[in-house]
Formats: structure tokens, sequence, C-alpha cells
């Protein structure tokens, strides 16, 4: 479906250029458009690589094992089902430390493989409970360090590109806060 809107948008542009007779402007801006875009691609890929990076070597180095300790008393509360030091919990754990540095794109395989683990456990064809609550957590993610959004905002020339940290720590916060609640809520309303 999706297809068809971009199909439509980009058909509606080139007859609103034709009509205008600025059908140059729109051949330039989709030029421009896709120099920018391969421009941005390029300069995340390389955030996402060294994230990635590190998050292998976290894992490797048994630094993932300290963070799975010091979150175990909040894993216990967000997912009592789940065996502690389990594949499960561990996947869980590096997506949330990968989205607490702020690394978005390098936590998507990382929350991917979250999810495998828990469809592993699941017991039938619905989400289980830790599905959902993951899935909330994962989505509304609390950022220490939104690297992705600073480096978009030095790519494209701010002048201070980390003074959105604060507000992207209380947004975080809040987000992550009350879509735990949700999930709990609905967790508890399906249980009656």
């Amino acid at each position: 479906m999706i297809n068809y809107i971009w199909a439509g948008m980009i058909i509606l542009s080139f007859i609103c250029g034709l009509i205008n007779g600025n059908i140059e402007a729109v051949t330039s801006g989709a030029i421009d458009g896709c120099s920018e875009g391969v421009t941005l691609c390029v300069s995340l890929l390389g955030i996402m690589c060294l994230w990635t990076g590190i998050a292998k070597i976290a894992e490797k180095s048994g630094l993932i094992n300290i963070f799975s300790r010091l979150l175990r008393p909040l894993t216990k509360i967000l997912f009592p089902n789940l065996k502690q030091g389990g594949a499960a919990l561990s996947a869980i754990v590096m997506n949330m430390v990968a989205n607490f540095f702020g690394m978005g794109n390098a936590a998507t395989p990382l929350g991917i493989r979250a999810m495998k683990e828990l469809d592993k456990i699941n017991c039938g064809e619905e989400a289980s409970d830790e599905m959902c609550t993951f899935a909330v957590i994962n989505t509304a993610s609390i950022q220490l360090i939104p690297s992705t959004l600073i480096s978009l905002r030095q790519t494209y020339g701010s002048e201070n590109p980390g003074i959105i940290i604060v507000p992207v720590w209380i947004v975080s916060i809040m987000a992550v806060c009350a879509a735990v609640c949700a999930a709990k809520i609905f967790e508890r309303r399906r249980r009656l």
C-alpha cells in the first residue's frame, strides 16, 4: 500500500510541476534529494558499524553480563516469567543497553534477536506478555546518549548538536514509563 502512496505522490509532483511550468525544479529536487539521501545513509552507516562493533566487543568481553547484573532488579519486575541468565533475557539486556546508549539503528538487530529468543519460549500463536513488554520498551527506549540524533544534527550543520540531550532524557523516560504502565495494565486485563 505504501508503494502506491509514494508512486502517487511522485506522479502528482511531476503533474503539478508540468502544470506550473516548474518541471526543472521538480527534477532538480528529485536529484538533490537522492544525493542527500545517499550521503545521509553513508553517515548513519558509519555510526551503526561503530556501535555494532562496540556491542559485539561488549558481549565477548563480558560487559553485557555486568549490565545484566545491574539491570537484574528491573528485568525481574518487567519480565518475571523469564529465566535469569537465559538467552532471551541476555538478548533483551543487549538491546536495552544499545538503546540506552542511543544506538537505535544498531539496536534493531539486537531487538530482532531478542524477539526470536522470546518466540522460542512462547507457548502459543499470540504474542506473550514478555514479547509485548519488550516491544514497548524497545519502541520507547530511554537514551542516555542519542548518538544517531546528534549525528544527524551535526550532519545538517547544527551549531550545538548535543543541546537536545536533556530533553531526550525527559521525553524518553516519560515514554518508557507510560508504555510499560500501559503494557502491564493490558496484561492484567487480559488475565481477568
